[in-house]
């Protein structure tokens, strides 16, 4: 499993994609990553796979992108969901360790990096789940210090809790230099298609959704950066694309358009991924459906590929690249719009 894995991190993004994002006009990457590309074992850092990162950061150099590095599974997952590697529990909170862990990287990762003009910062904690925000005010400020102690020169991004869509729990941080993170899928009805069929903008069976229900939900994000001070940087926003027969470009262009009112940066949810029945599915989409994607299951996609890796391993490699992805052009032309 070690050379699937290696074959799809060298397929997967090629330094293609690099100048391609340049190309389309894009100058920022959040560049999400595992703790485990990172992390030897615990307290010790694997050399290859920083590597991987410091080639990253080369080719968005390269090409005059700026990347912000996105830790988006820590040791023992911050929330219970699957994009945090998670085993069912966030247990990166009931265990110091595995805290420490995650502090012990980012502080070797910021005096790595501390002086790479094209690393705009560090997104420190992806998407937490918490019933309060205690833990994880007191985790960030244990991380700005960790990091702090290295480098003062990059920006540190803040997610809130509940997917990074509560802000107001937390605290006003002693540093100054960082911006706090949203995340903005509403509705998620729509945009991760849970309700087939909806059309945006759209009123069905009590449910009103339009360029004015957008606006009063990023007002908050507006009125919290005012009162505090604070940039606010939305990290994801995205919708599954179906063809732009519903509207989805158009709740594109309404979030932006407030984006761009408010002053909020931002970066699309997300650049490329297989082409599923929910969930935002990226600027380009794998569409096809060979035994290692198997769409009608059970098993399914990663939980494929291991079984099929020995007998088709080139064909695999192939559908990997960004040439056999197809274009979401509605949305990216809206995106561009607001480059």
């Amino acid at each position: 499993l070690e050379d699937l894995d290696k074959s799809f991190r060298e397929h997967f993004i090629t330094p293609l994609d690099f100048k391609n994002v340049a190309g389309l006009g894009f100058n920022c990457i959040r560049l999400p990553f595992h703790y485990r590309l990172v992390e030897k074992k615990p307290f010790q850092v694997d050399a290859a796979g920083v590597k991987i990162l410091d080639n990253a950061i080369r080719l968005a150099a390269k090409h005059k992108i700026y990347l912000i590095l996105d830790m988006h599974a820590v040791p023992g997952a911050q929330n219970a969901d699957w994009h945090s590697d998670s085993t069912g529990r966030a247990q990166f909170w009931s265990r110091t360790e595995n805290r420490d862990r995650a502090l012990y990287l980012w502080e070797f990762l910021s005096d790595r990096y501390k002086n790479k003009p094209y690393v705009a910062g560090y997104d420190l904690l992806n998407e937490t789940v918490l019933p309060e925000a205690g833990k994880l005010n007191r985790y960030y400020k244990e991380c700005i210090r960790a990091v702090r102690r290295c480098d003062r020169n990059h920006i540190l991004f803040i997610e809130g809790n509940k997917w990074a869509t509560d802000v107001e729990c937390l605290d006003a941080f002693e540093d100054d230099n960082y911006a706090v993170s949203i995340h903005t899928y509403e509705p998620l009805s729509f945009t991760f298609n849970f309700v087939p069929h909806l059309f945006y903008p759209s009123s069905r069976k009590g449910q009103v959704f339009n360029t004015l229900t957008i606006r009063k939900h990023l007002e908050q994000y507006e009125a919290f950066a005012r009162r505090r001070e604070v940039p606010v940087f939305v990290g994801e926003f995205g919708v599954n694309a179906r063809q732009g027969v519903y509207g989805e470009h158009k709740w594109v262009e309404d979030n932006l358009e407030c984006f761009e009112e408010f002053g909020f940066h931002w970066t699309y949810w997300t650049y490329k991924a297989v082409k599923n029945y929910t969930y935002p599915d990226g600027i380009y989409s794998y569409e096809g459906n060979p035994p290692w994607v198997n769409r009608g299951g059970p098993l399914t996609g990663w939980q494929t590929y291991h079984l099929h890796w020995k007998d088709a391993k080139k064909e695999m490699m192939h559908s990997w690249h960004t040439d056999q992805f197809k274009e979401n052009t509605n949305v990216l032309k809206v995106l561009q719009k607001y480059v």
